[in-house]
Order: structure tokens, then C-alpha cells, then sequence
């Protein structure tokens, strides 16, 4: 068992106006792969940090299968955590980093060397055993770095951006790797980082993290249908969701109203959106659930919209179309459409936004309305 709880856990630097972390509640389940993902400050590495032990927590507590760990060192928390910069000994070969921690604690060697062997075996790195940090690449490094913490089968596995450093197409490869790790090894694994696509294909939940506080913590699905408010909703999703602001007005049943366009609300948010009749509201829709009226096939019900085309981003079988409504200036959008779909810039055409997919959030609270 590695059932990690973290309860109104609090962290203020000394000197600090502001708390990093603030009244954290988080459960963790056993041989759950936990992601912590947010823009830089959120206090993501921090959190990882007070799980580890190399943080002082101000208040709360963290728990390890209902063990209390706030006064325990790191050495006993039964924890491994790879870094972002690796950490490896220089002078030493690959066998001897990951054989360190066997030999501090006295194993025998003939136990060590086949220790050793099986995590290279798991991890494709047997023949870089001889090997020296130097005369490898940054992904092989990377690999000796979970090599070393999977030696020590411990409890739990903490990765702190450990894919920072390395290029697009290995990033996209070592992604796949940590997650056919987390398959083989039946661990609890918590995982930083900053880019939302990597938190969304690696995690089982994702913990939202905005200025030290948790957002949101939920499946990765669920974090990008049902987000619990604006900041979710603007920073799980590339392109990220589109905002309008307005108002909610009682003209032909309840209608949204801005600068950019006027519809009726779908019915079945009418009844939570009656109380926000002449108040102040974010309208929401992802870049996913616009289609082109003249490229649709299949007719579903959609709230339309003439737009014109203000730029376009071709990424090789999609293309990000930029635009804006009525010819407005001020406020550009995005959809997401096929490569075969040919437009060009100041084009004008009506688009429909799936009626199922629109989201509205409270203007002054930005929490979402359900």
C-alpha cells in the first residue's frame, strides 16, 4: 500500500507576504499516477517537495498509509524522487549511480549486481552499464535517473519535471515509457509538470494548481468536459477554450448578449442562468466543438455564428483557423479545423458551436455555472 493524503496543508516561505502553498486536500490512491500541473509559481514543485520531505511544512499534514510523515526525514519516507537535472555522479559509471543507494545500506554485492540488472533490463539501458553520464544523451541519462529510484523499490516515486530538459519527439517517447514503468512497477507515482498535454496523457487524476491553491483535481476527461471554473477550463486544452463576456438578458426566453454575438441559451441551462439575468457572465467554448456549416455532413443541433477568418496555423493534419465575430477587431477566437478544409484570411462563413458543448462562468467569481 502507498496511499499518500495531504490535509489543509500550508506552505509560507519565511518572509513571504503570501502563502506558496494554501490549505491543500488532496488524496492519492494506491498505484495511482498523480500529475501536478500548473504555470510556473503555483507552487507544483513545492508541494512534490513537502511530500518528499525537503520542504518544511508551515501547517497540514501529509500521511503515508495513515502514517504521519511532517516530522519524518526523507531517508525514512520510503520515497524516490527523480529530478529535472538528473543528479547523476559524473565520475561514476552507470552501474555505480544506480547502485549507490544498495551499497550505503550494506547489500550484498551479488544481490546488488542482479538489483541493477533487472531495473536495466526494464528500463533498455543494459548495455550503457559502463557507461559514464558523459557519453550519453539526455534520455539515456534520464533513463539511469528512474533507474536509480527503481532499485530501491520504494513506496512511492516523485518525478519533478523530469522531462524539462529534453527535445519534443524524445519528450513525446520517454512520456509513453514512464507510463509502461508505472504498468510494470504497480506504484504510486506523483508527477510534475507545467505543460497540460503531458499532464493529460500521463495522468490517471491531475491536480490543478493556480497560486498555491488546488483548482481542481479530477480524470484528465473530466478536467477538460467539467471544468469547475474559468481558469480549469483556459488552461486544460490547446488552443485553450475561447471566453466571451456579456450578459444574460430576458428577451425571447433567456439570451446570452455581447459586443461579439446574441443566442438563446440551450434549454437545459436556462434554469441555472435565470438567476444571472442581468448580471455579468463568461461564455466558454473549445476550440474542438466548432464545425463549418458547409463542411458538416451530419446536422446537429448548434448555436451559429457568421465569422471572418483573421489568420490561420497550419500544424500538418489540422489547422488552428484564428477569428473574430462581425468583423470585431478586439476580440480574436479559435477552431480547429482539417487540413483539406481550405480557407484564407478574410473569409466569412457561419460556423455552429455543438449546443451540448457551451460553458458559462459567474464574471465576478469565474466559477462555472452548472
Amino acid at each position: 500500500m502507498a496511499t499518500i493524503e495531504i490535509k489543509n496543508l500550508k506552505k509560507v516561505y519565511p518572509g513571504a507576504k503570501e502563502a506558496t502553498i494554501e490549505n491543500a486536500n488532496i488524496t492519492i490512491e494506491d498505484k495511482e499516477f498523480v500529475v501536478l500541473v500548473g504555470p510556473s509559481g503555483c507552487g507544483k514543485s513545492t508541494l512534490l517537495r513537502m511530500i518528499a520531505g525537503l520542504e518544511e511544512i508551515t501547517d497540514g499534514e501529509i500521511a503515508i498509509d495513515n502514517v504521519r510523515m511532517n516530522e519524518l526525514s526523507p531517508k525514512d519516507r520510503d520515497i524516490a524522487m527523480v529530478f529535472q537535472n538528473y543528479a547523476l555522479y559524473p565520475h561514476m559509471s552507470v552501474f555505480d549511480n544506480m547502485a549507490y543507494s544498495l551499497k550505503l545500506r550494506k547489500v550484498p554485492k551479488a544481490e546488488i549486481k542482479e538489483i541493477v540488472e533487472n531495473a536495466a533490463k526494464i528500463l533498455d539501458i543494459t548495455h550503457l552499464l559502463d557507461r559514464k553520464p558523459k557519453d550519453m544523451s539526455g534520455g539515456q541519462r534520464q533513463r539511469v535517473a528512474i533507474g536509480r529510484s527503481i532499485v530501491r523499490n520504494p513506496k512511492i516515486f516523485l518525478f519533478d519535471e523530469p522531462l524539462s530538459n529534453l527535445d519534443a519527439n524524445l519528450r513525446v517517447h520517454m512520456r509513453s515509457e514512464i507510463k509502461k514503468l508505472h504498468k510494470q512497477l504497480n506504484a504510486t507515482m506523483v508527477y510534475v509538470t507545467h505543460d497540460q498535454i503531458e499532464a493529460m496523457t500521463m495522468g490517471d487524476r491531475i491536480v490543478v494548481l493556480k497560486d498555491g491553491d488546488v483548482m481542481q483535481f479530477d480524470t484528465p476527461m473530466n478536467l477538460f468536459n467539467n471544468p469547475t471554473n474559468k481558469f480549469v477550463a483556459g488552461f486544460i486544452g490547446s488552443p485553450s477554450m475561447n471566453f466571451i463576456e456579456g450578459k444574460i438578458i430576458e428577451e425571447n426566453g433567456i439570451t446570452f448578449i455581447s459586443k461579439d454575438l446574441k443566442f438563446e441559451v440551450p434549454e437545459d441551462l436556462k434554469p441555472c442562468l435565470k438567476e444571472f439575468i442581468g448580471k455579468d457572465v463568461t461564455f466558454g467554448f473549445r476550440p474542438e466543438y466548432i464545425y463549418d456549416k458547409k463542411y458538416e455532413k451530419i446536422k446537429r443541433l448548434s448555436r451559429d455564428m457568421e465569422i471572418t477568418v483573421d489568420s490561420i496555423e497550419p500544424i500538418g493534419s489540422e489547422s488552428y483557423i484564428y477569428f473574430r465575430f462581425n468583423g470585431n477587431p478586439e476580440h480574436k477566437f479559435c477552431f480547429r479545423s482539417d487540413s483539406q478544409q481550405q480557407y484564407s484570411v478574410g473569409d466569412t462563413f457561419s460556423i455552429g458551436v455543438d449546443i451540448n458543448r457551451l460553458r458559462f462562468f459567474d464574471t465576478t467569481t469565474e466559477e462555472r455555472i452548472f
